[in-house]
């Protein structure tokens, strides 16, 4: 059936900071932006679609508004729960949360918008949305919180999504990143009970009622081991978490379609399908257990890089027991300057870490590095690389493994934009994407986090203030329907590798470093270089004759020398990146381009 109303994007939105914008995308995406209909357009003339939609409609609409969305809820617990009755009065209840608000929500933005349009002044206009934003937003937060589990983290996931929801969206749900639930210290002696089959004082001598740390989906205590008096910490998943896991990702899907059937351009169903996938993961903490000992022993190959994974004791699909790593925030700054701890040398060492994950050879990529799933501490000793720190890494729940031709093509598109050539960029954008030309200048710009206009010229040039201001610009000016097809397009991986790098990009800015992203970037360009170059050495062994033969010999000479330039090269920038730090200078842009060999 046919919705009542059709309510056009860009009448929805007033604001965003969004970083996945830029400026010279708008003249690029003009065409597009002129001949699709319900395209977002300026907010104080939108024309919206036509007059029949823009209605307020009538009691018997908004009752079967309600009754709609009450029964799609219904629905989505039943089939969740089947014939287990146990928990029906509270799966019925928890859905009829959902449900509600999400009626109250749908009907709230038709009659604001439709009032709206009739208002003259692009002030108030702008207020009375701005205002329905906020009433809609602590409404949801109101149902996040009483409902709790996998609510919570989707709301910490909506809370940093300010590239795509208004900021009153964003600044309300800001304190669920701080405001997770607290199990009950009785629920978790029964869970450890019940999927152990023994009590917390048969295998710990010493277990900390008050965790240390709380979060969506598990809290964690310290303990202490009674055979051996080892201190570990205690990861303890929620345990409602799974009686309810079922239903919260059907109401997460069912929300998401509901809203594309009413704003059709706001499509962010592949964010309830990446739910769907990665959720079930996260709560598999054997799952987490086996992540972190396959990065622990990846790494153990490369003990100059100052890594920490915290050794796994044991673990059952909710209890994980490792190693007590303690530390202090990446973002703690004056920890860092009075210890001692260079922050760009930190800087750089996530750069290497990720990298790595990112380009190695079966390299394990982490996809969720937010602040709080790293710490920093002081080391007695300064270790191999040089470095008198430690980065540690909890949390392995969420990893992903990137597909060898697809590492080839990532590197070869991010060489391109360190060249900035435009050609090239295009050509490996639409390889590792699907990306047209259309959406090109918009991915360039998600990717990097840089208005395209510095793409196309140097990406090395320091992010200046009016650059962050035309990119918080640019959402309100059209492109936001665009961004959200794009991402809603582009498969899964991408995603992923595009949330990644927006962490680590934000962890490195939170760093405050006197070098800047060039030194970073010169880690990744020597990163891609090495990738391109494993790949042509396999293609001229695959030859016939293998290395030995004349030819080959020749074209691996070639690639070597490509190679070592690009390796020299990052060298002598390096060297000049330290002196300029020496002598209190800060780094400003430099030529760098990759030598044909190796493109």
């Amino acid at each position: 059936m046919k919705p009542p109303s059709i309510i056009s994007l860009s009448r929805v939105t007033t604001r965003s900071s969004g970083r996945w914008t830029c400026s010279s995308c708008r003249s690029q995406l003009s065409r597009r932006t002129n001949t699709t209909a319900n395209l977002a357009l300026p907010r104080h003339s939108s024309s919206g679609p036509s007059s029949s939609s823009q209605r307020i409609p009538p009691p018997g609409k908004r009752v079967a508004l309600f009754a709609t969305a009450t029964a799609g809820a219904a629905g989505a617990g039943f089939l969740a729960f089947g014939d287990d009755i146990k928990h029906g009065y509270d799966a019925i209840e928890r859905a009829g949360r959902v449900a509600a608000t999400l009626a109250l929500c749908i009907n709230d933005y038709r009659t604001t918008l439709n009032h709206r349009d009739k208002i003259d002044d692009a002030a108030e206009a702008n207020k009375v949305l701005k205002q329905c934003h906020k009433r809609c937003a602590v409404r949801t937060l109101r149902v996040l919180e009483k409902n709790g589990g996998l609510f919570i983290k989707l709301g910490q996931h909506l809370s940093a999504m300010t590239y795509l929801l208004p900021v009153e969206w964003t600044d309300t749900f800001i304190p669920l990143q701080d405001k997770c639930p607290v199990s009950s210290f009785e629920s978790v002696e029964q869970m450890f009970r019940d999927d152990t089959g023994k009590e917390l004082k048969d295998y710990f001598s010493e277990f900390s009622e008050e965790p240390i740390g709380a979060a969506s989906l598990a809290q964690v205590h310290l303990a202490t081991i009674k055979e051996d008096g080892q201190k570990v910490a205690v990861k303890i998943q929620h345990p409602s978490l799974a009686q309810w896991a079922r239903l919260d990702l059907a109401l997460t899907r069912f929300t998401f379609s509901t809203l594309k059937r009413f704003f059709p351009e706001y499509d962010l169903e592949w964010l309830s399908a990446e739910m769907d996938v990665s959720l079930p993961q996260e709560l598999d903490f054997q799952r987490e257990a086996a992540n972190a000992v396959r990065t622990q022993r990846y790494f153990a190959a490369m003990p100059e890089l100052p890594l920490v994974i915290p050794d796994i004791i044991w673990a059952k699909k909710r209890i994980l027991v490792m190693a007590n790593e303690s530390g202090r925030r990446l973002d703690d700054l004056e920890y860092l300057d009075s210890n001692g701890i260079d922050r760009d040398e930190v800087s750089a060492t996530l750069a290497y870490i990720f990298n790595e994950m990112i380009f190695g050879k079966n390299a394990p990529l982490h996809c969720d590095p937010h602040g709080g799933n790293i710490s920093i501490r002081k080391t007695a000793h300064r270790r191999p690389g040089g470095a008198n720190f430690e980065v540690i890494i909890y949390d392995h729940g969420l990893y992903r493994d990137i597909p060898e031709s697809l590492q080839r093509s990532y590197a070869k598109m991010w060489l391109a934009i360190i060249d900035g050539d435009v050609g090239r960029m295009k050509k490996y954008s639409n390889e590792v994407a699907g990306v047209t030309e259309e959406q090109f200048p918009l991915f360039a710009s998600a990717i990097t986090g840089r208005d395209y206009s510095v793409v196309s010229e140097s990406i090395l040039k320091p992010r200046s203030g009016d650059e962050k201001k035309t990119m918080g610009d640019a959402l309100q000016e059209g492109l936001l329907t665009d961004l959200v097809h794009l991402l809603g397009q582009v498969p899964r991986i991408i995603l992923l590798i595009l949330k990644t790098n927006d962490l680590t990009r934000s962890l490195d800015e939170n760093l405050q470093t006197r070098e800047g992203p060039m030194r970073n970037f010169m880690i990744l360009a020597r990163y891609c270089a090495k990738t391109v170059f494993r790949e042509q050495v396999e293609e001229i062994k695959a030859r016939q004759g293998g290395l030995l033969w004349p030819g080959n010999a020749v074209r691996f000479l070639a690639a070597w020398v490509g190679l070592l330039r690009v390796e020299l090269k990052l060298e002598a920038f390096q060297l000049w990146l330290t002196v300029k730090r020496l002598v209190g200078v800060r780094a400003e842009m430099v030529s760098f381009q990759t030598p044909n060999a190796l493109t």
